[in-house]
């Protein structure tokens, strides 16, 4: 007699402040500030007095920026950041009078009230620069941010990532970002055969930034329920790379179908939202519960008018509980949240050009 299949556990929906869509929020402003004049004077003065001082970025910690005027809103941004809505606009930031060093340390000051600072490369690279270096993004070592094609929909190494625009693209680079918990909703309402298959491992590359004690892939979940909330870690092109590597497995059909439907939802109007990034906003944005794209571009033909933005990875203490197999294959700080990309014998900088 054949045996009865053992029911499967039924799939989480979540109806939190993580689920959102974009057409309701494009109708909101409570994700935006535009910084006040009082508040720019404030940055200023403390951008002048560490300018003055000659000392590196990364020997200044947050008791060196006092920031009285906007200690309270950075306090709730992060909130919002860490178990809200997950993303937040600052807009105003005066990047056309600054110098690079007098912009980075204005991004610096409000990155340090947020979290902590996390390696973003191989490098060290604390202070990070996304600009098109003219590389491959099919190369196995290349990152998108090293060139203007399209980044698919993806989350990165930390608790949050921040991006200052400094420079825009002559056409292209919109910033799109999308719910990763409206996603997986819709997953369980329209495919739960792929929301399950996202709950089980995925190979990813590391090639070129490894780790201590770490190998050159690495696999874990796409989405993983934690805590009441569902926390999503996604990077396709590392996923696409690793099957470069003979000694990962081969996806499956399933698996291509689940992962093909998670683009799909990400790219549905319905869904995303979309951000046209101008010099001086700060995009900030939660890698636990957002999937953030950009457009490809076309720049500019004179160097100094190409796109340019500064990119912060963060670590933030109060963040959201996180599974063990997002910890266990990131890393983690000493206080035990994703530390980014550390790789052996690397010390960190924080360059003040793209390199």
């Amino acid at each position: 007699m054949n045996a009865v299949p053992k029911a499967l556990a039924p799939l989480p929906v979540f109806d939190n402040e993580q689920v959102w869509w974009g057409p309701q929020m494009a109708a909101r402003s409570d994700w935006l500030h535009v910084f006040t004049d009082a508040e720019l004077a404030q940055i200023d003065a403390v951008v002048q007095k560490a300018d003055a001082s000659g000392r590196d970025l990364l020997a200044f910690g947050p008791q060196d920026f006092p920031l009285p005027l906007l200690s309270r809103r950075l306090d709730d941004v992060r909130g919002q950041l860490l178990h809200g809505r997950g993303f937040h606009l600052f807009r105003g930031l005066p990047v056309e009078r600054y110098s690079a060093r007098q912009a980075a340390l204005a991004y610096w000051a409000i990155g340090l009230h947020l979290g902590e600072p996390v390696s973003q490369n191989g490098k060290g690279h604390v202070l990070g620069h996304v600009a098109n270096l003219g590389l491959n993004y099919a190369d196995p070592e290349v990152r998108g941010y090293q060139t203007s094609a399209r980044l698919p929909y993806h989350t990165d190494s930390s608790d949050v990532v921040g991006l200052l625009c400094l420079k825009t693209s002559k056409s292209g680079g919109l910033s799109s970002i999308v719910s990763s918990t409206t996603i997986w909703n819709e997953l369980v309402r329209t495919r739960p055969d792929h929301a399950r298959t996202l709950l089980g491992n995925f190979h990813r590359t590391r090639w070129g930034e490894i780790p201590e004690q770490k190998q050159k892939w690495s696999a874990g979940p796409i989405y993983a329920p934690c805590e009441g909330r569902m926390i999503a870690s996604y990077v396709r092109s590392a996923i696409s790379k690793a099957q470069l590597m003979p000694e990962v497995p081969r996806l499956t059909p399933a698996q291509i179908e689940a992962l093909d439907h998670v683009d799909a939802l990400a790219a549905d109007p319905r869904l995303h939202l979309d951000m046209v990034l101008a010099p001086g906003d700060i995009q900030l944005v939660s890698n636990h519960s957002i999937f953030h794209s950009r457009t490809a571009y076309e720049d500019w033909p004179e160097p100094e008018r190409r796109r340019h933005l500064l990119r912060l990875w963060l670590a933030c203490d109060d963040g959201p509980a996180l599974p063990e197999s997002l910890l266990g294959r990131l890393g983690q700080t000493a206080k035990g949240r994703p530390n980014g990309i550390c790789v052996p014998g690397v010390p960190f900088v924080a360059p003040l050009e793209v390199c």
